[in-house]
């Protein structure tokens, strides 16, 4: 009974790992890496969704905003299974687009005005961050495995 419900819950259940690159770069266009999972009971993972997410900031303290932002999203069908103590890794690909504000796309033009609106946006607080998020869809089980990891983009 107790062991029904562990797998019900995900208790000892399919784990998943994001292996990611410390830093991508914004001009490749995609983030590629690997999901490992691990289980300590045979699973079968349905599906996997993978999101690059931007978390948008600006302002300081009270006045302060921040927005997500999903650059790019996809979702792996195929199903497979998850033998008990050993590793499955799956490699993925996600294209994304960077959405570029006004300020952005002056700094990106005009090398004159650079320094100026990096002035500008660090007088503003303007900051963003990125990172990826999975979420795999295992059978039988209440609470999916969920993972997300920061990333630096250059």
């Amino acid at each position: 009974m107790f062991g029904k419900v562990k797998k019900w819950l995900g208790i000892e259940g399919a784990k998943l790992e994001l292996i990611l690159p410390e830093e991508i770069y914004e001009s490749v266009g995609s983030v590629t890496g690997k999901i490992r999972f691990r289980s300590m009971n045979e699973q079968t993972v349905v599906s996997i969704n993978l999101k690059l997410v931007e978390k948008y900031s600006r302002g300081r303290r009270k006045s302060k905003l921040v927005d997500e932002y999903v650059l790019g999203e996809i979702e792996l069908t195929d199903a497979f299974v998850i033998p008990v103590n050993e590793f499955v890794e799956i490699d993925f690909s996600i294209p994304f687009n960077i959405v570029k504000s006004e300020m952005d796309e002056i700094q990106d033009k005009n090398i004159f005005a650079s320094g100026l609106v990096k002035a500008a946006k660090w007088a503003s607080g303007v900051n963003s961050t990125y990172r990826v998020e999975a979420k795999a869809k295992v059978e039988g089980v209440a609470l999916d495995p969920y993972a997300e990891k920061d990333l630096k983009m250059s």
